[in-house]
């Protein structure tokens, strides 16, 4: 004790009671949030251990901490990967994941239709230095192996692609990519592992936007990469550099949303199948985009790929008033809202060619057959009927 209490504060509850904290025989039921940026020592051959490998500890947040790595270990868990890496947004862990597996000279394929953020990361990011991407349709795979070139290191698009929910054959790319000696990156954003486990089909790196359907409250930003320990350690090194890691708190909020994740996707899904049911028949609407539907064209394949016949919580409808129409329903539902994102425990709507894909031209939105009638529904947990109810009452004023 010193004789200045500000002195006494500044050292209180500090080193001493953390070390003693590490060394009680109980621990909290839930793990605590690892709120500091970086970590005391005794002495530096402490720490050369800890960069050595041949002592537990952490070092400097940017690299990890006990929280992240607590995350890390969910999203392994739920994907059946060896390893998985957490991140700031979904963008940075997917440019992450990209970044870590090009360089100048190399060449990328990819699906069309992507998430907006990514595709303008493709369209004009990448070329900035050098890297070449080529965008084909991934529903035809001889147009993939027609694109392939020596210098394709990276084939990537989404399991449900996103806004139209079309259900990509994950097993069919993976062996175009691994025969062009390429690596199979995929998002699974929309479907989670509780629909399908990509790297069971042969994907090789699977990212996530964590801010979706894995933290699923509306209340974290942030991204997930999965796949083996020597892939995951590459693009480590790439979170890094950039210093794109997630938060203590995100991390803890995730870890917290993932223990109900595969209870609630399969509440999303059912759902989900009920309103595009009712979708299907009302003659206000040209065309429901929901793979679980029998005459979706991606029926039969998310038969053969998803767990127990889910499609999760999202799908997409085209009006047939156009625009006016989206515009108007967007505005007269009471409880489902406009949301320029999606995933949450409520119905919400997205309008893809002012928000998502936002990024796309009129032709490249004509192109992946967004209409500016398409609307994007995020289903969520309300009961079904409620959810029909809502949308048949808003329908009836357009």
């Amino acid at each position: 004790m010193s004789k200045n209490i500000q002195t006494d504060l500044i050292h209180a509850a500090g080193h001493e009671t953390a070390k003693k904290i590490a060394q009680s025989v109980s621990t909290p039921k839930v793990l605590p949030i690892y709120m500091t940026s970086v970590y005391n020592f005794d002495d530096v051959d402490s720490l050369e251990a800890v960069y050595a490998g041949e002592a537990a500890g952490y070092v400097y947040s940017r690299d990890s901490n006990p929280g992240l790595l607590a995350a890390c270990e969910m999203v392994a868990t739920a994907e059946g990967s060896e390893s998985a890496e957490v991140f700031g947004s979904g963008m940075a862990a997917i440019t992450s994941a990209i970044i870590a597996n090009i360089k100048a000279g190399e060449h990328i394929v990819s699906s069309p239709v992507l998430y907006g953020g990514v595709y303008n990361f493709f369209k004009n990011e990448l070329p900035k230095f050098g890297v070449e991407v080529d965008f084909v349709d991934f529903s035809n795979p001889e147009d993939i192996k027609a694109a392939m070139k020596p210098n394709t290191k990276i084939v990537y698009t989404e399991s449900i692609i996103n806004p139209l929910m079309n259900v990509c054959d994950i097993p069919a790319v993976a062996e175009i990519a691994h025969a062009g000696g390429a690596k199979f990156i995929i998002d699974n954003t929309f479907a989670t592992p509780s629909v399908v486990r990509p790297m069971d089909h042969g994907a090789d790196i699977v990212c996530y936007s964590v801010t979706k359907y894995m933290g699923g409250h509306s209340d974290l930003i942030g991204g997930a990469v999965a796949g083996s320990k020597e892939d995951v350690a590459k693009i480590h090194k790439t979170l890094a550099m950039y210093g794109c890691l997630m938060g203590p708190m995100e991390a803890w909020l995730l870890t917290r949303s993932m223990r109900t994740l595969d209870m609630r996707m399969k509440k999303h899904s059912e759902n989900a199948l009920k309103v595009a049911e009712f979708f299907e028949k009302h003659p206000k609407i040209e065309k429901v985009h929901y793979a679980a539907l029998p005459s979706s064209p991606d029926h039969a394949l998310a038969e053969k790929l998803f767990t127990d016949g889910m499609c999760g919580g999202m799908m997409a409808i085209d009006l047939a008033g156009g625009e006016a129409a989206a515009v108007k329903l967007m505005e007269v539902m009471p409880n489902i809202k406009f949301v320029p994102s999606l995933a949450s425990y409520s119905t919400t709507m997205s309008y893809p060619a002012r928000t998502s894909h936002r990024a796309y031209n009129e032709a490249e939105l004509k192109a992946a057959g967004i209409t500016m009638g398409t609307l994007r529904i995020s289903i969520g947990m309300e009961e079904a009927e409620d959810i029909i109810a809502e949308f048949a009452a808003g329908l009836d004023q357009l």
